[in-house]
């Protein structure tokens, strides 16, 4: 579920007119920002930068560029994009990395559904004038790059049929790549790159019922796993279960030496508007202690409201 309190008088040009007054005098209103943006739901959101437009002739995104900074602009700047647009650009800033931040890359291509995806790989085209696998391919190497380029541009069938018996071999194969340390083998990637998220799921909990264990924790069963090993463990979490996956990298972007900004602003920002308070209920019972309470004490001041906003917590 949702977690953004989303406005539902409100009027775009208004809005807009709103916004505009932001910009006036000596300095940026933030607090109205905050105020209006952060709750309006991507509908309005895109209505509001039309309006804008057309209004000032001037493009909405491109101001508050101008006006905001830091960790602050880029949460707001993130959050007024079209989702597609959005992940394009975060799928261009993760392969932009001295080291490519695999686990974005993952999360675009197992998460979303296959309609969700092809829509960011038309907007990563539309925006870079590349495709998403050519940048991705340009920026990995080996069975990286071989796994990652085969999850971009996998087209899923997106039903909930399964196949007990395809299941169980399929299980069986995975087993046999894991315990024979084969995680660079042609089946595996084929298995997890063109299966249904159902189909998988039943292989995932085949798996489970005949090893005794997860192949989440069997596959990192050794401490010494490798950059390959890591992504398709990601990789699978992301099927398996998105919900403890995003509560986990939240948890982890918080408790590192240094709040990960770019991460915990990530899901903030892309789960606000789908399955956020579900994950924030998951953060709970992990940690018995808020979200909102562990949000607001390793952040501080308009980027650490806004993040506050998004998480549904009124002032």
């Amino acid at each position: 579920m949702a977690t953004i309190i989303v406005s539902q008088n409100a009027s775009v040009h208004e809005d807009a007119q709103a916004l505009q007054k932001t910009f006036q005098g000596w300095g940026t209103d933030e607090k109205a920002i905050i105020s209006i943006l952060g709750h309006r739901n991507a509908v309005q959101r895109q209505q509001i930068r039309q309006a804008y437009e057309e209004l000032y002739q001037e493009d909405l995104v491109k101001r508050l560029e101008s006006e905001l900074s830091g960790d602050f602009e880029k949460a707001v700047y993130r959050w007024i994009l079209d989702p597609a647009d959005r992940d394009a650009v975060l799928a261009n800033v993760a392969i932009k990395k001295a080291e490519t931040d695999f686990h974005v890359i993952i999360e675009i291509s197992c998460i979303l559904s296959p309609e969700d995806l092809l829509a960011v790989r038309r907007a990563y085209h539309y925006r870079y004038k590349r495709s998403l696998e050519e940048d991705v391919a340009a920026h990995t190497s080996g069975d990286l790059r071989k796994l990652l380029v085969a999850l971009v541009t996998a087209y899923r069938y997106a039903g909930h049929e399964i196949n007990e018996r395809v299941a169980k071999s399929e299980a069986d194969i995975l087993n046999d790549a894991i315990k024979d340390k084969a995680f660079n083998h042609e089946e595996v990637i084929r298995i997890l790159s063109t299966r249904s998220k159902a189909q998988l799921i039943a292989s995932f909990n085949r798996y489970r019922d005949e090893h005794g264990i997860s192949i989440t924790k069997n596959l990192l069963v050794d401490s010494d796993e490798g950059t390959l090993q890591k992504a398709l463990h990601a990789a699978i979490r992301c099927i398996n279960d998105p919900r403890k996956y995003f509560e986990k990298t939240v948890r982890n972007a918080i408790k590192e030496n240094g709040t990960d900004e770019d991460a915990l602003t990530r899901v903030i920002v892309t789960r606000a508007e789908r399955d956020l308070k579900d994950i924030k209920e998951l953060y709970y019972q992990r940690n018995s202690v808020s979200l909102d309470h562990a949000v607001a004490k390793e952040t501080s001041g308009d980027y650490k409201a806004f993040l506050l906003t998004l998480l549904g917590k009124e002032d």
